[in-house]
């Protein structure tokens, strides 16, 4: 064999095994905040996890529905917004009341790879909120993320 059959076969070899697989993207899934559901038990007056009959969640000034009428509802992913630094929802309960919760975030792009492009690291500063139902949140982690590890805690009475 002469030199340029073996480069040819050697570049070949080179390509098939550079387009033999494709990249995993499923590490680039929007990241999520999650929140658990707390409220006080009547017997031993400690919080315990607990669930809210019905909840519907919009964002603020607008129709877009992130929850609608879930029942029995004891976590939540929520997204967080990608364009501004916070995000303002409100809370609907069956009875007719309100809560709203601002929460107060950074939002920092990192390159994933050429196949899956770009992701939003999501870290939150600060949460504050209204006092209709809900008692009070409580922050337990501040970076939102895909794992589903619990970023907020709801507390009612």
């Amino acid at each position: 064999m002469n030199i340029k059959t073996i480069l040819v076969l050697a570049a070949g070899c080179c390509l098939m095994t550079a387009c033999d697989e494709e990249e995993d993207c499923s590490l680039n899934a929007r990241p999520m905040m999650n929140c658990n559901i707390f409220a006080v038990n009547e017997e031993t007056g400690l919080y315990e996890q607990a669930a809210i009959n019905q909840l519907t969640i919009t964002a603020y000034g607008t129709d877009s529905l992130i929850v609608n009428r879930e029942t029995n509802v004891k976590s939540l992913s929520l997204p967080l917004c990608y364009t501004a630094d916070s995000t303002h929802l409100v809370l609907h309960y069956s009875n007719g009341l309100q809560d709203e919760v601002i929460i107060r975030h950074s939002n920092t792009p990192y390159f994933l790879s050429m196949d899956c492009g770009y992701q939003m690291k999501q870290q939150i500063e600060s949460v504050s909120y209204t006092r209709t139902v809900l008692d009070s949140i409580a922050l337990t982690y501040n970076e939102a993320g895909i794992y589903g590890r619990e970023n907020l805690r709801l507390y009612y009475e």
